[in-house]
């Protein structure tokens, strides 16, 4: 990998936009050694949470032109757009993601960042989904995951607007979930990495986060309830549950024995 770093450590895989000299300025490369990276951090069974940030002061200033752009080749309905190469890989993943975001995160800065379970960002942040100010579309799916964080009105002021805000104005929204200094951003994303590892079984995890997207647009609750019922019923046979409940009422730390993808109830409908 030339513009992404990728390490593991205490089960955690770190996914490092690598161009601090341009500002991580959104590369084609950029694009597909990211995908490539959370494919190999889902693969991984060593691995329970991936953080993804940006070498520098800033996590990603969007498409730099300077390096070839995005590569475009007309009119190609198989053409996978750069920035949605990364966020639909998030958005498949089985295991939590956090966003640690510091400085400018604008255009693919800001669209890849909108899959991910978790977005910590620094007080110095700045965001912005400025394609309306270049003659271009909003790309990375953020059409449909933005409204779904922030609301169809807030969303519609961004998008058609294409101001950039500021990180207080992205927390009042719900676009981020907590500010920290700069220099905290990523040890506090390490740290709540830490509590999902200690705390949550990870076949819970996968199923949960899948089913808040995919189930949460359904126009009936039936369906939904149904799968409840027979992940709830399942339960008896599971020795995570079995862990999960003997673990609080003997006050421990649970031992999860479960592992993704392996243990993933096969019935799940997606």
């Amino acid at each position: 990998m030339e513009h992404v770093t990728y390490e593991v450590a205490d089960r955690v895989a770190t996914v490092t936009l690598n161009r601090p000299e341009a500002r991580n300025g959104y590369t084609v490369r950029m694009s597909d050694e990211l995908a490539a990276a959370f494919d190999e951090a889902d693969r991984d069974r060593a691995v329970r949470v991936v953080v993804l940030t940006g070498a520098g002061k800033d996590f990603c200033v969007g498409a730099d032109l300077s390096a070839g752009g995005l590569d475009l080749p007309g009119a190609n309905e198989e053409w996978d757009e750069p920035a949605g190469r990364c966020s639909m890989r998030v958005f498949t993943m089985n295991k939590p993601v956090i966003a640690a975001i510091r400085g400018a995160a604008v255009g693919a800065g800001s669209t890849i960042i909108l899959p991910a379970d978790y977005r910590l960002a620094s007080t110095d942040a700045r965001f912005g989904f400025v394609f309306s100010r270049r003659g271009l579309y909003p790309e990375g799916a953020s059409t449909w995951f933005l409204p779904r964080l922030v609301g169809l009105g807030r969303a519609l002021d961004w998008m058609v607007s294409g101001r950039v805000f500021d990180a207080a104005e992205a927390l009042a929204a719900g676009m981020v979930h907590a500010l920290h200094e700069p220099d905290q951003v990523l040890d506090r994303a390490y740290e709540l990495a830490r509590d999902l590892i200690r705390n949550t079984a990870p076949v819970s995890v996968a199923v949960i986060r899948k089913m808040l997207y995919r189930m949460s647009p359904l126009e009936s609750p039936f369906p939904v309830q149904r799968l409840d019922s027979r992940l709830i019923a399942g339960a008896v046979d599971s020795p995570d549950a079995a862990e999960g409940i003997l673990s609080f009422l003997q006050r421990r730390d649970p031992q999860w024995t479960g592992e993704v993808p392996d243990d993933l109830p096969p019935y799940l409908p997606w």
